[in-house]
This record gives structure tokens, sequence and C-alpha cells, in this order.
């Protein structure tokens, strides 16, 4: 398969395959920055493993998101986890999983601490009442990408404002 290009530009994109290096990393980093509950989380999983890594087709990806908002509990550790599965088998499922949860409790766990133990010091309160819009910020952005990417794919054109 060819990538897009100028004089092909109906060719399905290449899917490339990581190395277990390459997507260990890639799940560590998201369970570090997969704020914003299963919305947050998808999108991310969207936008960097279908547009910029191209380790899964879009039209895969959006497969196995239908079938796991089927399945009973959290979608977005189950995408994780199938695509983990799909590039690496068990593995590569143990590891995204495991690294798409772990980081995020340990993070909850130190927030926590540090509310319980300074949470009526001003400045502290004020550093935890500015994450909220930051953290509502990042999931209306990456919402508003997926939601553009998924009504590209299905050829509709995107309302004014979704990228």
């Amino acid at each position: 398969m060819a990538l897009p290009n100028e004089s092909n530009p109906a060719a399905p994109p290449t899917v490339a395959h990581p190395s277990f290096g390459e997507a260990f990393r890639f799940w560590l980093k998201l369970g570090f920055i997969s704020f914003g509950g299963p919305a947050g989380q998808i999108a991310i999983m969207q936008t960097e493993l279908v547009e910029k890594k191209r380790w899964i087709g879009q039209a895969r990806f959006l497969h196995a998101l239908n079938f796991c908002m089927l399945l009973p509990g959290p979608e977005a550790t189950q995408l994780a986890i199938y695509i983990g599965w799909l590039l690496h088998r068990t593995l590569g499922g143990i590891v995204a999983g495991a690294l798409f949860v772990l980081p995020s409790i340990v993070i909850l766990w130190t927030l926590s601490f540090v509310y319980a133990a300074y949470g009526n010091v001003p400045w502290v309160a004020a550093i935890f009442y500015g994450l909220k819009p930051a953290v509502i910020a990042i999931v209306a952005a990456r919402a508003a990408s997926a939601a553009g990417s998924s009504l590209r794919r299905a050829g509709a054109k995107a309302p004014p404002g979704i990228s």
C-alpha cells in the first residue's frame, strides 16, 4: 500500500509496525498524559496511533472502538489493551493495559496526598483550581479533533471550529 500523495490521493496510508520498545514508550507516555476520562484518552490514541504514528488504520481503530463500546467496563482501557495485543500479541496487551493504568494511579495518589496534606494552603488550592479548566480544555480539544477526523473519514464536512 502506498502513502497518499498528490499523484494518488486515494491510496490508503501505510500502516507501520512499531518495535516493542517504541510501543512500550508510547504506552508509558500515554499513561502519564491520559487525563480527561475515556473521551480524552480515546482521542489521544486516535490522534497518535492512527494519524501521527500510523500504527493502526482508521477503519481498524473505529472497528475496535465500536467493539470496546459494546463490552462492559472501561472502553479506553480495553481499546489500549486490544491495540497493544494487535501490535505485539499477549505481552503487548499486558504492557499496554498496565502502562495505561499504573502511571495514572501513581499521579492520582500523589495529587491526593498533596491535596490532603496541603489543600488548605492558598497557593496549593489555587493550583488545583487552575488544573480544572486546563483539563477541560485538553479534553475538549482532543474530542473536537477526533470528531473532525471521524467526520472527514465518513466523507462529511466538519462543522466550523472542528478540525
